[in-house]
């Protein structure tokens, strides 16, 4: 019956049965008797099947969430007796934010594969937050504040923004020096609500609460906040793991090297988080613990930083 789930499931995907049986290299009549066997197998109609037009009946929606299921703890089955008896191989799903992943997580998956060449990466760079059981995803790569929740989440490395500026805005505008001072600066700030954790927030200043700064330019995107400081348009508190290359090369400045992000219940921080109970668990804790070692501790990047201060 397992093929016969299979072909249900690539037909409903697919919308139509000639392009499922091209892919599978058989008769369009091979796909149909497997659907109309499993039909009478189960004693529902799970198509609805006209000339031009091939849909999910409602018992087919139904039956396709425990089909989908089905195959997929069958295939974690599979893999885990395969795993259990051979060096780890196989299929690892990851997923990262675009302007981490391509820094930190890309160089580190390069040098995992060449440990483990048996195994295949797949590595999605996306700053939307996805769902790790419906997409089937192993790992996934989360910077910032980590909700609760059921995954099981290994700490990589600690979140700190710096305050920073390029010498040419520093140049035109003067250095602050206080941080209430950032007040009465062109501060670069991001366009999403809320903002992120600690963005803008020391520790004894305003109680912890953000600071409520102002400046030419909000976004969403964070290396468009990187770029603008670089061309001097004003002030920015972002990651250190962003902007330690451009503080190394004198690009950007760092201000108060002293100042703290407040105490928060839930931090800001860069973690890898999984679902337990798959199969995928032993390549998905090689992984994780690659990164944390690639990463370092204190990461590298905070060395970096660290390592320019008097």
């Amino acid at each position: 019956m397992i093929e016969e789930l299979r072909t249900f499931l690539a037909v409903a995907a697919a919308g139509n049965f000639s392009q499922v049986a091209r892919k599978q290299e058989v008769a369009v009549s091979s796909v149909t008797r497997k659907i109309d066997a499993l039909e009478a197998e189960l004693g529902v109609k799970l198509l609805r099947r006209s000339s031009r037009l091939l849909q999910l009946t409602d018992a087919g929606e139904q039956f396709a969430i425990s089909a989908r299921r089905i195959v997929a703890e069958l295939d974690d089955a599979k893999e885990a007796l395969a795993e259990g008896q051979a060096d780890p191989r196989g299929l690892l799903t990851v997923t990262a934010p675009t302007a981490f992943g391509q820094r930190y997580v890309t160089p580190a998956a390069t040098r995992f594969l060449r440990q483990y060449p048996e195994i295949e990466l797949e590595l999605h760079l996306s700053d939307q937050q996805i769902d790790l059981a419906a997409q089937r995803v192993d790992v996934a790569v989360r910077v910032g504040a980590l909700p609760d929740s059921d995954l099981v989440a290994t700490r990589l490395a600690p979140m700190h923004r710096l305050v920073c500026a390029s010498p040419d805005y520093l140049a035109r505008h003067g250095r602050p020096a206080a941080l209430t001072d950032l007040l009465n600066h062109r501060c670069l700030t991001v366009a999403t609500t809320p903002a992120p954790v600690g963005m803008w927030s020391f520790a004894g200043v305003q109680g912890g609460r953000p600071l409520a700064v102002r400046g030419p330019l909000r976004t969403n995107d964070i290396e468009a906040l990187q770029r603008a400081a670089l061309d001097g348009l004003g002030i920015v508190h972002l990651a250190s793991w962003l902007v330690c290359d451009m503080l190394v090369a004198g690009q950007l400045v760092q201000l108060f090297p002293d100042a703290v992000a407040p105490a928060v219940p839930t931090p800001s921080a860069i973690h890898a988080v999984r679902l337990p109970g798959r199969s995928h668990a032993t390549k998905a804790q090689l992984f994780i613990a690659h990164l944390k070692k690639e990463f370092g501790e204190p990461a590298a990047w905070d060395l970096a930083v660290k390592g320019l201060r008097p």
